[in-house]
């Protein structure tokens, strides 16, 4: 898994990952596009935030997101 970083906020690419960067962003939670959407829209998945046009998410959400996931993956 890539390096996330302990605050601050991610866009959707460096969350679900993107080929076609240069170089390709890994995902850190592999999903398509539109089954992220979806599980931000029934709540499995934490809300965005928009700072100006951009579409983002809190690091500290995601990590949290990772250590649910984590305990629903051990029980």
């Amino acid at each position: 898994m890539q390096h996330l970083p302990s605050t601050g906020f991610l866009r959707i690419k460096h969350i679900i990952g993107d080929d076609t960067a240069n170089p390709p962003i890994p995902p850190i939670i592999p999903v398509s596009r539109s089954g992220w959407w979806a599980g931000v829209k029934s709540g499995r998945f934490p809300q965005p935030v928009k700072i100006g046009r951009a579409t983002v998410w809190r690091a500290e959400d995601i990590r949290a997101l990772i250590e649910q996931i984590n305990k629903e993956e051990v029980a």
